[in-house]
């Protein structure tokens, strides 16, 4: 019997955010059930807690798609850490939690919100002048004010687009995104009108992975602050609403503090329980 919480993400309302399956004290399970469990779920990320093995860890995550294990994403840490501390965990410096993952060690910062320290991207640069017709054909679209890799882990390609009304009208052909070789996660970002509740809408297209739309993405939103605050795109902090067209409120709140790059959401615990396995 293994411990077992879901966790919407990136909302202070149940139902209104991205939710997460947490499986808690997972050392003994196999690779194979990991995935059993994920595709069970059928979330777009189902997440394993388990002993650390880096010096300064306080547990390590791995983190599965319906289809394929993540060295990173964003609102299974989040959601993760909460489901961690809920469960008891205390953190060895008396901060928040450091998470061990595919990408590294994740510093998890425990304040008003939850907020993650964005790892190092993969990728960055410009999208490749082939590559961008593909994109936008398969999202739909003809004006495409800048486009970036921002990949941290899952493969992130990310368009600007001139609004969020924009973002919010695409219809994307997901079998063409899914079949393009140019990337597996592709992210569109558009600007809000000035005096709205959130400065930015975004919308994340991962087909590949068994999740036609991404209801709200940290690892994107993390991606995209790294590359829309440095190109003058956005002022240094900011709150960006994603899942709108799927009928949830997700916000971000994303500030860059220093050198890092925080991004944070409010996390509400909707389910705790046990899971045989």
């Amino acid at each position: 019997m293994h411990r077992f919480t879901q966790v919407d993400v990136f909302t202070d309302e149940l139902f209104a955010g991205n939710p997460v399956a947490v499986v808690h004290d997972a050392d003994d399970l196999t690779d194979a059930q990991m995935a059993a469990i994920a595709a069970w779920t059928n979330l777009s990320e189902t997440t394993f807690l388990l002993r650390p093995t880096q010096p300064g860890a306080d547990y390590r995550l791995r983190i599965f798609t319906p289809r394929r294990e993540l060295p990173f994403a964003g609102h299974p840490t989040l959601g993760s850490a909460r489901a961690w501390l809920e469960a008891g965990g205390v953190p060895d410096d008396g901060a928040g939690p450091v998470q061990e993952c595919g990408a590294g060690l994740v510093r998890v910062h425990a304040a008003d919100r939850l907020a993650f320290e964005a790892p190092p991207l993969l990728r960055s640069g410009p999208v490749d002048a082939g590559d961008l017709p593909v994109l936008a054909a398969g999202l739909g679209v003809d004006d495409v004010v800048d486009a970036a890799w921002v990949d941290n882990g899952p493969g992130w390609v990310a368009l600007l687009l001139r609004d969020a009304a924009t973002v919010l009208a695409l219809e994307p052909d997901l079998r063409a995104l899914a079949e393009s070789d140019v990337s597996r996660a592709v992210g569109v970002v558009g600007p809000h009108p000035a005096g709205s509740d959130a400065a930015f809408e975004v919308r994340a297209f991962v087909p590949s992975m068994g999740v036609g739309e991404d209801p709200v993405t940290g690892s994107l939103n993390a991606g995209l602050a790294q590359w829309l605050v440095p190109a003058g795109h956005a002022p240094s902090s900011y709150v960006a609403a994603q899942g709108t067209v799927l009928g949830r409120r997700g916000r971000i709140h994303v500030e860059h503090a220093g050198d890092a790059v925080h991004v944070g959401g409010d996390t509400v615990v909707g389910v705790s329980g046990t899971l045989a396995v």
